[in-house]
């Protein structure tokens, strides 16, 4: 009888071991999903706050915009003046029609290249509006590229009039540097 119980008192210890067993993976797998689902929570909150600097500075950007557009068009009016370049008679932005003015005109004439190159060497003036809309246009791309996530805004920009321009004027300052006039 004796036997009996201590087999019976095993069998329910065993039976208690079983079940806590049992209990604790139990456990164990419904903390480890917790903690993926934690993880991945984390995870999306981060990127989400990343998203949302970004779009903040690119509100920003873009709530400046016509403040941006106006300074570098008030850099283009002596350099569009000293080579004599007209903007584009279209509904578009002034600043997008100057500089459309000044790339048709290249892309007609390479020799405005060669004008601009002599106003940047003997105009003062050309030559700092020059650098100013250098240092500015390139600042607002630095700026776009930094806080566009997916490129788009950036490489519109980048491609475009701007870039463009940026690299007409570049082209012509290099050239006033290395020539002696």
């Amino acid at each position: 009888m004796q036997e009996i119980l201590i087999l019976s008192g095993l069998g329910v210890i065993l039976a208690l071991c079983i079940c806590t067993t049992v209990f604790v993976y139990g456990i164990n797998s419904r903390l480890r999903d917790i903690t993926r689902t934690l993880t991945h929570q984390y995870n999306l909150i981060v990127k989400i706050q990343s998203v949302l600097k970004n779009k903040s500075a690119t509100n920003t950007v873009a709530e400046n915009a016509e403040m941006i557009y106006q300074d570098l068009l008030q850099n283009l009016i002596p350099i569009m003046a000293a080579i004599d370049v007209m903007p584009r008679n279209t509904n578009e932005h002034p600043l997008w029609r100057a500089l459309g003015g000044i790339m048709d005109e290249y892309a007609k004439n390479p020799f405005a290249l060669e004008k601009l190159r002599r106003c940047i060497k003997l105009d003062a003036e050309v030559a700092r509006s020059v650098d100013n809309y250098m240092n500015r246009a390139d600042g607002f791309l630095h700026h776009i590229t930094t806080n566009d996530s997916d490129g788009i805004l950036a490489s519109t920009f980048t491609d475009g009039l701007l870039g463009q321009s940026l690299t007409f004027f570049t082209q012509a300052k290099q050239l006033a540097s290395q020539t002696n006039d």
